[in-house]
């Protein structure tokens, strides 16, 4: 009987034991996402070399195999101000710290530590990829006339492959998107309002699977978060781009998308220095595209995402 391709669940949940199945549920943990690819075994190979009185193929032998999963999320609230976005927990598997004020705002910030694992449930239409101690990196872009997206890239360790059926899931904790546009969206680049065509941010999250004698695991082993601004050409003595990075002068950039509280999600990087400008152009119109570094300020503190 044939699968269909748009029958799809994913559920994601933090793990108590670090590469312990946590469980999720449909009900509790489901991820409502769009462009969604698994590679349900992943890793390396090795061939047996054996030199034998004749010529052919002889086969591999599979080793270090994992699996990883690739989607977006719309950016968006989380129904009310201080409500958990049902990205969240994604987030908190990138490395990011989630902070709660009731009321008010979650907050995300990156650490150097003490990094959170979660299990994946991957069910395309009646076949469950289970993905353990998971890790992973996330990447943010806002274009004009688009619905702006998260796009997570997660590495988990093997668990089971199996014929189950899909569950039923409860997708309130994600909010209808507002797209990309002036009325919704600003943004400030180094201390300027830029009229911009996109702006992408990276985390910049290296992942290791990690095969060893006695242990297995899944490694968050570095960050160096950066993205690219394309905005609209205006004369240097609006701004100057070009001397903002020769002279490595930092700045922040802060980012929102959203108006209304409950749906609204905040960028913010304290400390940018803007890389070698490239001039292109849109409808004849010409611009500028700006490599983002985003750098460290006092620590952990490279870029601050905010759902309020």
């Amino acid at each position: 009987m044939a699968r269909f391709y748009r029958k799809l669940a994913v559920l994601a949940k933090i793990e108590t034991v670090e590469g312990t199945d946590a469980v999720p549920t449909g009900a509790a943990n489901a991820i409502q996402m769009n462009n969604v690819t698994i590679t349900p075994l992943a890793g390396d190979q090795v061939s047996r070399d054996l030199l034998l009185p004749y010529l052919g193929q002889q086969g591999v032998i599979l080793t270090g195999t994992y699996a990883t999963l690739s989607g977006q999320v719309e950016i968006a609230g989380a129904g009310a101000a201080g409500d958990v976005p049902g990205y969240g927990v994604l987030l908190r598997m990138c490395g990011l710290a989630e902070t709660i004020t009731p009321d008010t705002d979650v907050q995300y910030d990156p650490i150097s530590g003490a990094f959170e694992a979660g299990t994946l449930y991957f069910n395309h239409d009646g076949v469950r990829h289970i993905l353990l101690g998971a890790k992973g990196n996330v990447s943010a872009n806002l274009t004009p006339k688009q619905i702006p997206h998260f796009t997570f890239t997660l590495t988990g360790l093997l668990g089971t492959i199996s014929d189950t059926a899909l569950p039923s899931v409860d997708y309130t904790a994600f909010q209808v998107p507002v797209p990309v546009n002036k009325a919704n969206t600003t943004l400030s680049l180094l201390g300027a309002a830029a009229v911009a065509e996109s702006v992408a941010i990276d985390l910049g999250n290296q992942i290791e699977p990690r095969f060893l004698i006695g242990a297995e695991s899944i490694q968050l082993v570095d960050r160096n978060p950066s993205g690219t601004c394309v905005v609209e050409a205006r004369l240097l003595a609006t701004t100057n781009w070009f001397a903002a990075a020769q002279a490595r002068t930092r700045g922040a950039l802060a980012a929102q998308h959203g108006t209304i509280a409950g749906n609204i999600v905040k960028f913010d990087a304290p400390a940018v220095e803007i890389g070698r400008p490239t001039e292109g152009q849109t409808q004849k119109i010409i611009n500028y595209s700006l490599p983002l570094m985003l750098c460290t300020d006092a620590g952990d503190d490279e870029l601050k995402i905010t759902v309020k």
